[in-house]
């Protein structure tokens, strides 16, 4: 798209230098107007999904180390 922009901005610079009047505007309205449909056809297609539902978030955290116990000793209680 961008290639098509291209011509349309280089069509137009030599229309004007050319006096073609008001024709150099049909270009040039192109050269302006593909950018924005580029953008909206890149960022389209990426709306969320229905079945999307909220997710209540979870802690990734470590468990709690607890050296092991000798053998003969009992664990002291748990807070």
């Amino acid at each position: 798209m961008m290639g098509i922009r291209t011509v349309c901005f280089v069509t137009a610079i030599l229309m004007f230098v050319n006096h073609l009047g008001w024709l150099t505007a049909i270009p040039a309205v192109g050269a302006l107007v593909i950018p924005y449909f580029a953008v909206v056809l890149a960022n389209g297609g990426r709306e969320p999904t229905a079945n999307r539902t909220f997710r209540q978030y979870e802690p990734n955290s470590p468990a709690i180390y607890r050296p092991p116990t000798r053998p003969g000793h009992t664990r002291p209680p748990e807070e």
